[in-house]
């Protein structure tokens, strides 16, 4: 409030509420009332829950214990409240639009328009009328005026997802809109004006396209003033269990089935190279042979398990080969993980499932 007082500009300060149901992350913003003459007679204080993810499973899917999930949404925390542009990076299926919805919704910006935009596949010419709009006539089959999905943005967030698909010779179009909100709608001559917040995402290593001229530095830097890396499924093997749990009660259908444990720690096993979406249809296809509400092993797809994680690594690590090898490096677990390329924790797991533990 002092600062308020003192600097007569709203403040804002994100706390930390520790309720029976968990921390919950409240979004204060105190405005002073100023009279005539310019001075504070007042305060209006909007409190502003943010919505986020927890260890519960939630509607938004955002759910996990493991160190690298907790990082990333500690970054989100971070990020949400603040109008710092927010790139997502991580690898398809991580969920990078749910983590694009929740830094929307834990934004000022929350109760105005989340615009999607789906970078794939875009062609220039479709790309510029998709974004900037046209006008009526601008061209064939142009019958009336379109507003562009920028213009739709106006109060609210843009989010460019996959924006490592954007056509070179249209990222200086995309760097001038977002550097001054400005553009110009195809076959207008008027300027439209856009207010909007931008989050980006993308599975594309961004800073080796600059470095191959792929991709624009000067909009690689515009777009990353907040970078956040989404892990990757196999990075957070301890939260299947949670994961697993949510998406099957977000599936239609009742009454909800649940894994034995033996198909858990056959998923323990997969790689799972198309991350949660991959076990979004794992599920999907299980909970169809699961008469009496439990999914088992002999549910899952063939590849799922120990085959599909030597198919993913290029490793055949059975039971005689991760047998040979923990004696090879004398039990040391750390290093063992280093050589097979994954962490200790998936690896603790994976011992587990084969009885090496």
């Amino acid at each position: 409030m002092r600062k308020a007082w003192d600097s007569k500009v709203p403040e804002r300060v994100l706390h930390i509420h520790h309720t029976p149901r968990g921390p919950e992350h409240v979004d204060v913003e105190l405005r002073p009332i100023l009279d005539e003459q310019g001075k504070v007679v007042a305060f209006v204080e909007r409190l502003t829950t943010i919505t986020l993810a927890s260890a519960q499973p939630q509607e938004q899917g955002l759910v996990g214990r493991a160190p690298t999930f907790k990082a990333a949404l500690a970054s989100l925390q971070r990020a949400a409240p603040a109008q710092i542009p927010v790139l997502l990076q991580g690898e398809s299926g991580t969920g990078k639009e749910l983590f694009a919805r929740a830094v929307h919704m834990g934004s000022p910006r929350a109760n105005g328009p989340l615009v999607v935009v789906d970078c794939t596949g875009l062609t220039e010419s479709l790309f510029e009328s998709e974004l900037f709009g046209y006008e009526k006539g601008a061209f064939t089959g142009a019958n009336q005026r379109k507003i562009g999905l920028a213009e739709a943005a106006h109060g609210g967030t843009l989010f460019l997802d996959e924006i490592g698909e954007v056509p070179l010779a249209m990222q200086v179009k995309l760097l001038r809109l977002i550097e001054s909100g400005s553009f110009r709608p195809v076959g207008s001559l008027r300027t439209v004006h856009s207010d909007f917040r931008l989050i980006s995402a993308t599975h594309k290593p961004l800073k080796q396209m600059v470095a191959d001229g792929s991709f624009r530095e000067d909009l690689y830097y515009r777009i990353s003033g907040f970078p956040i890396r989404l892990p990757a499924l196999r990075e957070r093997v301890e939260d299947l269990p949670l994961l697993a749990q949510s998406l099957l009660q977000r599936m239609a259908g009742q009454p909800t089935p649940r894994l034995s444990e033996d198909a858990l720690q056959q998923l323990a096993l997969h790689p799972f190279p198309g991350n949660i979406r991959e076990l979004r249809n794992i599920l999907e296809r299980a909970r169809l042979f699961a008469d009496d509400g439990v999914i088992r092993p002999e549910h899952l797809p063939e590849d799922t398990g120990l085959t599909g994680a030597a198919k993913g690594s290029g490793r055949r690590n059975d039971l005689g080969e991760l047998a040979q090898a923990l004696e090879q490096f004398k039990g040391s677990r750390s290093e063992l993980a280093s050589h097979l390329g994954m962490s200790e924790r998936t690896l603790y797991r994976r011992l587990k499932a084969l009885g090496l533990n």
